[in-house]
């Protein structure tokens, strides 16, 4: 593709090889940030095409542009696809060699049916790519926390699961119902903003301990179920506190302390209408128990912040 002068992209110097990139793509953001940090053999331009601010050469549309890898070269013309990863080939060191191997006869066009498979599952990479990346709604201080939500709300949906398992007492299991349905919305919200590569691994033995965390004071009547709840959202209120102070003063963050904060009121309802209904502070062996559940919980949060 020829291009008149009039019509050279703003970030392209005539002198030097211009890389147009898609800086939103997580897959390319990581192979330039390879190819800039090698010495080439002459300038090189590096032009991010899903910038709006960015002026682009004629002859194509920024969606075309982002569609496949384009380099300018001379300030005139625009290659594509195979040929433009081999004419940045050309000045890179340790890339040369494929340059010229592309040199050989039927060797590009084979290059480009490959590229143009590549593009196929492109999307599915690219996906896949940004799950792995750090998430931008979750300072990087606080992921180890988050995760630990995630898999603290994980066991809360599966305590529920464990009462109505073995609760036929009618009020314990319309308590149960609809506390339930709240920790499935506060783990569908965690869950929005915590991509799955950074939740815990452990998410199995979450769920098995939940449930018996539910199961097991069920079979005992409801002011067992009542009693074991107040103790996990006695310590998930305290938790949540911790991090909510944490993002105290961050406005960048604003959006993250808030999600925590309406969390953190729903969990302190289901420990107040849990105290209320429960009566009388436990006995011995009852107490026993929620202390058994308190520090198991604040267990599985340092493993989960880890694991």
């Amino acid at each position: 593709m020829k291009l008149p002068e009039h019509h050279l992209a703003e970030c392209a110097d005539p002198t030097e090889l211009t890389v147009l990139f898609d800086g939103a793509c997580p897959l390319c953001r990581r192979e330039v940030g390879v190819y800039r940090g090698l010495t080439a053999r002459q300038p090189l331009a590096w032009c991010d095409v899903s910038d709006p601010a960015t002026a682009l050469p004629a002859g194509a549309t920024r969606d075309e542009y982002l569609a496949r890898f384009h380099v300018l070269r001379g300030g005139t013309e625009v290659l594509s696809g195979a040929r433009a990863f081999v004419a940045l080939w050309s000045v890179l060191p340790g890339w040369r060699w494929l340059a010229r191997a592309a040199a050989l006869p039927g060797v590009t066009p084979l290059l480009e049916l490959a590229y143009r498979g590549f593009l196929r599952v492109r999307p599915a990479m690219q996906r896949l790519a940004r799950a792995f990346e750090p998430p931008a709604a979750v300072p990087a201080d606080l992921i180890g926390e988050m995760r630990s939500d995630h898999a603290g709300e994980t066991g809360a949906v599966w305590i529920y699961h464990g009462v109505l398992a073995f609760s036929r007492d009618a009020g314990v299991r319309d308590f149960a119902r609809r506390h339930r349905d709240t920790e499935r919305s506060h783990l569908e919200r965690i869950a929005e903003v915590l991509p799955w590569p950074r939740r815990s691994r452990l998410l199995v033995p979450w769920r098995a301990a939940g449930f018996l965390t539910g199961a097991l004071p069920a079979l005992f009547g409801p002011r067992a179920v009542y009693a074991t709840i107040a103790s996990v959202e006695t310590f998930v209120n305290h938790h949540y506190q911790q991090q909510i102070d944490r993002l105290t003063g961050r406005p960048e963050h604003a959006a993250l302390r808030e999600m925590l904060i309406e969390c953190q009121a729903d969990e302190c309802e289901h420990r107040d209408e849990s105290i209320a209904q429960r009566g009388a502070p436990p006995g011995r062996l009852l107490a026993a128990w929620c202390h058994l559940v308190g520090s198991g919980s604040a267990a599985a949060v340092h493993i989960a912040r880890r694991l």
